[in-house]
């Protein structure tokens, strides 16, 4: 069992260095506007259409199950108010309210906006076992969740930047996002 162990974090590492090279060359920024040019868009644009919107890290991350670099990513130490949305389809995914820093150097939350809005899917590739999270709407890769969360439930929703597009609270109304305006009510 140890042995298995031992192997599976050498194959990740590997994998994960390798990675790492490899992304070093991939571009870092996101775009201003989800793939769709709308919140809530319901259907996933084509390959060849994502291909000429998104960076070629947002293309990999989402549509490889890529990872981004830690630490080097546009959303990781974002501290300002707002929601994350899915980058294909603008469909919310995440509040600042539910996100933590949890030391690994990508956006990490405790919960879903709304669990509908997140599919998990049993992920056994580097010769481990996790729970993959995608996008409900678009399908996409999202990033992994965990159970060494902070609070009641316990989770970690470890997510791609590459995946995501923060759209402040002074704009969610502007955007199309007002109906969640009432989450920052109050708050600071």
């Amino acid at each position: 069992m140890v042995l298995m162990g031992l192997v599976g974090a050498q194959m990740f590492l590997n994998r994960a260095g390798a990675q790492k090279q490899e992304e070093k060359k991939m571009e870092t920024t996101t775009t201003n506007a989800s793939v769709s040019g709308s919140p809530e868009a319901t259907t996933k644009p084509s390959s060849e259409d994502l291909k000429k919107k998104l960076t070629a890290q947002q293309y990999h991350v989402t549509q490889e199950c890529g990872t981004e670099p830690p630490f080097n990513n546009a959303y990781w130490n974002n501290h300002k108010p707002g929601i994350y949305v899915d980058i294909i389809t603008g469909q919310a995914l995440f509040t600042s309210l539910d996100k933590f820093d949890s030391g690994s150097g990508w956006p990490s939350f405790t919960k879903p906006i709304a669990k509908a809005n997140v599919l998990e899917k049993s992920d056994r590739t580097l010769g481990m076992e996790r729970t993959e999270v995608r996008g409900a709407k678009s399908d996409s890769h999202l990033g992994h969740v965990f159970d060494d969360g902070p609070g009641p439930a316990g989770l970690r929703y470890c997510i791609n930047s590459a995946a995501l597009r923060f759209i402040p609270v002074e704009k969610l109304k502007e955007e199309g996002y007002g109906q969640f305006l009432p989450l920052f009510e109050g708050k600071k």
